[in-house]
């Protein structure tokens, strides 16, 4: 049964804000400001639910399977741009982590609001993504109602995927559909409606959370480092050098030249250097440990390793 409008905290005034259009610049942005404030402490709220997705993302994952992100309007933005930044990042393959958002590539730039309030086409974008059962699917509604989103989860949920729901109300259609439901309640906005705002970055930052938590699961990071980054402009070449400093205390210089007989991959320099090894050997102790630095270096030294 649906959530009716009247009692959606997405859909309530903001007490705090009612009298918003006749305040000062300055007092206006304190009250935006100040209801910003409230959302960390909303997704804090939720930490248990959020690892719950994560370990469940990265128990497919590992069997190959993907991390696909739907959503409409802001949502749908946030999904695409979380989505975008893993392959610089984490070097994945574009195909590993996708957004997408109900109306295509066009409602990125241009609002194409009416698109969520289609189910059916929410089915086929599930059918167009071939989703399958090793697939983790995401949806995010800030409301928790839209029909594209249901859609895609009902059907998603048919073909055997993990599914998981992000909304902003404590209670959602989705819940009852959804593995795994993260319900972060942020409160009325400052303008009523405008999910862009606390629900937006409330959204946003549990994408953070998923994607940077999976992908240092799956090996992507060594102590604090994205040692997986790909290097395609100036200021990542320079990262990367520095993430290899970093990473085994070698000079700059010394950093340079295992950057370039590393072919240019911090992740194997670091193993490189910290086992002694060609580049050949380093390769193979990164197979062998599944991608884990920590555990590469383990295997070498014939310690043992605690990488989960």
């Amino acid at each position: 049964m649906a959530v009716e409008d009247d009692i959606l905290v997405t859909e309530t005034q903001n007490e705090n804000s009612m009298d918003i259009d006749k305040a000062d610049t300055i007092d206006a942005l304190r009250i935006m400001n100040n209801e910003d404030k409230k959302v960390a402490y909303a997704v804090e709220k939720s930490l248990s639910d959020i690892a719950l997705a994560v370990d469940k993302i990265v128990e497919r994952m590992r069997k190959g399977g993907r991390l696909l992100y739907f959503g409409a309007g802001t949502s749908g933005r946030l999904a695409i741009l979380d989505a975008a930044e893993c392959p610089p990042t984490f070097g994945t393959d574009p195909e590993m982590v996708q957004g997408i958002m109900a109306g295509g590539k066009d409602a990125l730039s241009i609002a194409k609001e009416d698109m969520e309030d289609h189910k059916t086409e929410g089915i086929l974008e599930a059918e167009r993504n071939r989703i399958t059962e090793k697939d983790s699917v995401i949806g995010l509604s800030a409301s928790g109602q839209a029909p594209y989103i249901i859609g895609v989860i009902e059907e998603a949920k048919r073909r055997g995927a993990l599914t998981i729901s992000i909304t902003c109300n404590e209670k959602s259609p989705m819940d009852n559909i959804v593995d795994v439901n993260i319900n972060v309640v942020v409160g009325p906005e400052i303008l009523m409606g405008s999910t862009r705002l606390k629900a937006g970055t409330a959204q946003k930052m549990i994408l953070n959370m998923i994607s940077t938590a999976v992908m240092i699961k799956l090996g992507k990071a060594y102590k604090n480092l994205m040692v997986d980054l790909k290097p395609k402009n100036r200021k990542l070449v320079e990262r990367a050098k520095r993430i290899i400093m970093l990473g085994t205390g070698v000079s700059y210089e010394e950093a340079e030249r295992y950057f370039e007989i590393s072919k240019r991959n911090p992740k194997l320099a670091i193993v490189m250097i910290e086992t002694k090894s060609d580049f050949d050997r380093a390769q193979k102790l990164l197979e062998e440990a599944g991608g884990f630095v920590s555990k590469a270096i383990s295997l070498a030294r014939g310690t043992e390793d605690l990488t989960p």
